[in-house]
C-alpha cells in the first residue's frame, strides 16, 4: 500500500508550522494568538493553516509533547542505567535536563509557562508534577544513601536544584555548548561556589 501523502502545503510543513506556533506563543501568549496571527506570521491565509494543522490547541499538545517527551525519556534512561550510585542517577537526571532544556528551549520554555487554562495545559501539568516526583524520589534515594545532605526536604531540594535549572529558560537565548552549560549547571548544584583547594 502506497505511503500517504504527508499533510501540508508546499513551502511550510508540520514542523515549520510548529516551531513558528510556538515562537508566537512565547512571545505573545497561548490564549492571545490567534490562528490569524500564526497566518500572517507564515505568509498564508487563516483557512490555509488548516491544511497543515487540524487547531491551535493541536500545536500546543504537540509542543507540549515535545517538552515533556524528552524530559521524560531522559529521566527514564538515567533510571535504566543500573550501574549508576544514588548520587550519580541524582546528578545525571540534572544534567539530562539541562541537555534537554538547551536543545529545546523554546517547547521548554512554553511547558514553562502553562497554566492549566485548557485540558492540554491540565494534562501538561500533570506530566510535569509526575516528573518533578520522579526527580524528588532520586533526591530522597541520594540522601537515603548518605551521597547528599539528609536535612533538607526532598521535596524542597528538587524544587530548588530544578528551579534553578528552569531559570535558564529566563536567560538563555540558545543552544550554545549544551553539555558544557550542563556540567556547569551540575558542578554548581553539587559542589556549590566554594573553591577547592
Amino acid at each position: 500500500m502506497a505511503e500517504r501523502a504527508r499533510r501540508g502545503r508546499p513551502g511550510h510543513d508540520q514542523a515549520s508550522v510548529l516551531r513558528v506556533a510556538i515562537e508566537l506563543f512565547n512571545k505573545q501568549g497561548y490564549d492571545a494568538t490567534s490562528v490569524g496571527d500564526l497566518a500572517r506570521e507564515l505568509g498564508l491565509t487563516k483557512s490555509a493553516i488548516y491544511h497543515h494543522v487540524p487547531s491551535k490547541e493541536h500545536l500546543l499538545e504537540r509542543a507540549l509533547d515535545e517538552a515533556l517527551g524528552e524530559l521524560s525519556s531522559a529521566l527514564d534512561a538515567v533510571r535504566a542505567e543500573a550501574s549508576y550510585s544514588p548520587d550519580e542517577r541524582l546528578r545525571e537526571a540534572v544534567r539530562s535536563s539541562v541537555v534537554v532544556l538547551a536543545q529545546h528551549l523554546p517547547a521548554v520554555t512554553l511547558l514553562l509557562r502553562v497554566r492549566g487554562n485548557t485540558p492540554t495545559e491540565q494534562d501538561a501539568l500533570a506530566r510535569r508534577r509526575d516528573i518533578d516526583q520522579r526527580l524528588a524520589e532520586m533526591v530522597q534515594e541520594a540522601a537515603g544513601a548518605g551521597a547528599i545532605r539528609d536535612d533538607i526536604d526532598p521535596h524542597l531540594i528538587s524544587r530548588l536544584i530544578f528551579g534553578m535549572v528552569n531559570s535558564l529558560t529566563e536567560w538563555l537565548r540558545d543552544e550554545g555548548d549544551a553539555d558544557v552549560l550542563a556540567d556547569a549547571v551540575t558542578t554548581l548544584a553539587f559542589d556549590g561556589l566554594s573553591r577547592h583547594r
